[in-house]
């Protein structure tokens, strides 16, 4: 492994967080603030519990997985194809890196970019709601995998992207509605029997219950199902990526 190749990619990477630090930090921290205001004050007002969890606190996990999903995958996206873009992937491509140290670069990078506006968000809600977090070791676990998995996916969105508006296509017109509709605003228990089943389909459901279950020890489906699914799609990105690098795919073109 070619560290100094990673740990280059990770510095640049990181540097540029620090120049953009408005749009990289404040602006997701003051839109997760008004969900925050709207749905924990305003709908939370009239919703006492779920699951003997205040509503407010409720939606903590479900809250930091949105933002912690969209940042992973926007911070990876445009980590790779900005090269592209400018043409310097080419230099990228010719210098002594194998395909795992180049993605573990952008994609550690934009891992931590987005652990630590999850943790800073965690750290905001403790000042709108009464929170405790009952498996902290896990809690901090499924986030890292979660950062991990989604950034890799945003790393094969930022090959795949031949424009700037392809970038947000994803995070806007896939992910989003996925959180919406993943449970993380309501427990899918909440649902009519036959709109449970169909839930289950949904990816994000799986991440959302697991991480509630480390806050509130309640969760939607079995935390087992919940580390198998964020493994089995890492896994699934990982060799997406090794088929790109070795096909040229968006790469060569």
């Amino acid at each position: 492994m070619n560290l100094t190749a990673v740990a280059a990619i990770y510095r640049f990477e990181m540097a540029r967080t620090f120049r953009t630090l408005a749009q990289s930090v404040v602006s997701p921290v003051l839109s997760t603030s008004l969900y925050f205001v709207v749905f924990g004050t305003a709908i939370g007002s009239r919703i006492d519990e779920v699951e003997g969890v205040s509503y407010g606190a409720f939606i903590v996990p479900g809250l930091i997985m949105l933002t912690v999903l969209t940042q992973s995958i926007s911070n990876a996206s445009f980590g790779i194809y900005f090269p592209k873009f400018i043409g310097t992937v080419y230099e990228l491509l010719s210098a002594p890196a194998s395909f795992l140290e180049i993605t573990a670069g952008y994609v550690l990078a934009a891992a931590t970019k987005a652990l630590a506006i999850g943790l800073i968000i965690l750290g905001t809600a403790f000042f709108f709601v009464d929170l405790t977090i009952l498996h902290p070791g896990w809690m901090i676990a499924f986030l890292v995998l979660t950062c991990l998995s989604f950034s890799l996916l945003g790393f094969i969105i930022g090959i795949w992207a031949k424009n700037f508006e392809q970038l947000q296509l994803v995070p806007l017109l896939v992910v989003t509605p996925l959180v919406f509709l993943g449970g993380a605003f309501y427990s899918v228990s909440m649902l009519p029997p036959a709109w449970q089943a169909i839930s289950l389909f949904n990816p994000v459901v799986y991440l959302v219950s697991g991480f509630r279950w480390s806050f509130f020890g309640v969760a939607d489906v079995a935390v087992g199902w919940s580390i198998m699914a964020i493994a089995g799609f890492l896994l699934a990105c990982l060799v997406a990526i090794a088929w790109i690098f070795r096909t040229g795919w968006r790469l060569r073109a």
